[in-house]
């Protein structure tokens, strides 16, 4: 009887010891940042402008021209250099190329499509949830004209093209001036709007042995409205190479970190 007591015993003792083990749980956990570095920092953006949809208030010698609004993809690119003074408050600047133009019809049998290819350079600031969330972005920017083409059309047949490598038809820069928003976790809208005239007044051609302006009575007023403006983007540290902290990884990027832990 002893014995059979000092079994059970021993049995529930053992019992109690595996119960109370330890156990070990293995987890993996995915962070997505799309926020910028921290306060502080410099950091560089890419993407620039995406998809653009041009809109023109154009008239010929006071009477208003006929035009479509027009929507292209290619070829819009940029980076933007920005510095975040604070969580709310920061600057950027950086080179950008557009494809802005119009596409007008002066009478119901012709159809032209004039667009330039700009190399521009943005000046502006940023307001608001700098990190995570929404914020509000305005400023200037001065595009240099470097590749001018022209389409022509005629009851819906296309009769010529041709483009130029910084023409006269267009002003050499045109400046303007923008403004957008931004929302978690990138995406943007932005409305910019040129001060100048699109076609340059003072253009001359010579047609069969005779001088012409065609532009000279032209007004074509410009504005266009893109979407996909980034400003989530990794940081630039120049002269310090050492390895960023998790705390410092903030851009479009996704980390895996494996937790372990311990049921006591």
């Amino acid at each position: 009887m002893l014995l059979l007591l000092l079994a059970m015993t021993t049995g529930l003792h053992a019992q109690d010891s595996t119960d109370t083990e330890p156990k070990k749980k293995i987890s993996y956990h995915f962070h997505f940042y799309s926020a910028p570095p921290k306060p502080g920092k410099g950091y560089v953006t890419t993407g620039g402008n995406g998809a653009l949809l041009s809109f023109a208030n154009m008239k010929n010698n006071g009477e208003h021209v006929r035009n479509i609004p027009r929507f292209t993809l290619f070829f819009n690119i940029g980076q933007n250099y920005n510095y975040d003074f604070s969580r709310s408050f920061g600057v950027f600047s950086g080179v950008n190329i557009k494809n802005i133009g119009l596409i007008s019809k002066p009478n119901d049998s012709v159809k032209l499509k004039q667009r330039v290819y700009t190399l521009g350079v943005p000046l502006g600031f940023k307001v608001g949830d700098l990190r995570n969330g929404f914020f509000f972005f305005a400023g200037g920017e001065y595009d240099l004209a470097f590749n001018y083409k022209e389409k022509y059309f005629l009851r819906g047949d296309k009769k010529s093209k041709f483009n130029e490598w910084f023409s006269d038809r267009t002003d050499l820069l045109m400046p303007s001036v923008f403004a957008g928003v931004r929302f978690n976790p990138g995406f943007g809208v932005k409305v910019q709007y040129y001060l100048n005239d699109f076609f340059n007044k003072d253009y001359t051609e010579t047609v069969n042995g005779v001088k012409e302006q065609p532009y000279k009575d032209m007004k074509a007023n410009m504005l266009f409205v893109t979407l996909s403006y980034n400003f989530g983007g990794f940081k630039c540290d120049f002269g310090n190479h050492r390895k960023p902290s998790n705390k410092e990884r903030k851009g479009t990027r996704v980390i895996i970190e494996k937790r372990t832990v311990t049921d006591k």
